[in-house]
Parts: C-alpha cells; structure tokens; sequence
C-alpha cells in the first residue's frame, strides 16, 4: 500500500499522527506499506533564522494563556500516543524548508521515516533549533543519512522537490496537516483514532482490488 503523508516537521499533531499510522499499520499487519513523506508549511514566512518561540506563538495565538490550552491539549493526545512533549524546551520557531530538503534526500536514501522521526524527537522532546543547518547536519547523520550533509544544504539540493510538494498541497486543498492519502484513493485529514486509520487503509485496500 502506498501512503502519501502531507507533514511539517514543527506540527505536534504529525507526530501524533504518526505515532497513530504506526500503530493503525501494525493493526492490520501492514509491515511494507511504501510511506512517502511530502512537505506541508505551517508558518512559511518566518525568516530563515526563524523567531523566538514565545513572541511568536504569543502573536499568533493571542495570549499566553491561548498557547497554553493549546500546549495541554496536544500533550494530552500526545501523552496518549507515547509522547512526551517537551514544550518549555523549544525557544525558537524554525522556518522549515531545509528541514523538508533533509526529508527529500533521506528519502533518496530510505531514511526518509528515520529523519521525519528524528526531527520530531529533537525539535519536541529536546527543544532543539531544526532551522539551523549544523543542527539539521547533527540529526541528519543521527538518522543515518550519509555524504557531505552541511555542504549539501548550503546548496539548492531538492530544493524544487519541496516547491512541488507545497504546490500540490495547494492544488489538493490542504490547509493542514497531517493529511494522509492512501493508494491514491481514500485521504484522511488529521491526527485520527488509530481504528479510523486501520479503516481508511481498508477501503483502501478494497478499492485497489476492484480496480486490479
């Protein structure tokens, strides 16, 4: 089965629902599912640099108190799913453009999963800035992801890769994530029960046998 998953690797929802699609897999015992990890950008126009984290989740959700309802919640549902989200550790809101370059490239290695899960580790369970690229070299090389990774981002690497993703996105509709596409036929937007995965890979499965 083919799995298209629309992601942004500072979106604790995604690592949710990965910790969801994971479990909903070994449901069904779906052991060789083809996962293809495509770049979604919730905040696109921070500077490559990125902001404080504070400042800016205060700007864009209004109070403090707003960021800390939000917090609980996925920490909840994190909690739920065997994470154990370390909010007070992350300073900086990272732009993630490299971070979905990295992606692209461990997918040409089939460490794409490794990398989207050490992003997701480092960034909400250490704190850990993913924007900058001797950061991202560091996770990288953790994920397993061999050559020259810091000489590599310096350049325009799978560049394009990324833009076609954040295209097809628009031209999709999706205005969040993560959202999910199974065998090109049933889509799933959100962190969902793991049953309403094992159902969606169903009809799935249903539909590419009729089809076949």
């Amino acid at each position: 089965m083919r799995i298209d998953v629309f992601s942004d690797s500072v979106c604790p929802w995604c690592f949710v629902g990965k910790r969801h699609l994971e479990a909903a897999l070994a449901s069904v015992n779906l052991s060789n599912a083809d996962i293809h990890w495509h770049a979604f950008q919730l905040n696109p126009d921070l500077p490559p640099q990125g902001r404080d984290r504070r400042e800016y989740l205060e700007e864009k959700f209004g109070t403090v108190a707003n960021v800390e309802s939000l917090h609980a919640r996925v920490a909840e549902a994190g909690h739920a799913a065997g994470i154990e989200f370390q909010f007070g550790k992350i300073s900086r809101s990272p732009n993630t453009f490299n971070s979905h370059r990295l992606i692209h490239l461990a997918q040409t290695h089939q460490r794409a999963d490794a990398m989207v899960e050490t992003l997701f580790r480092g960034y909400f369970l250490e704190g850990l800035d993913i924007g900058d690229d001797g950061m991202l070299t560091q996770l990288a090389q953790i994920a397993g992801v061999e050559g020259d990774i810091a000489t590599w981002l310096g350049g325009e690497g799978e560049r394009i890769q990324v833009l076609e993703d954040l295209r097809a996105a628009r031209e999709l509709g999706i205005g969040g994530v993560p959202f999910f596409i199974f065998n090109n036929h049933y889509a799933l937007s959100g962190a969902q029960p793991v049953e309403i995965f094992a159902q969606a890979m169903h009809a799935a499965q249903q539909k590419a046998r009729k089809i076949n």
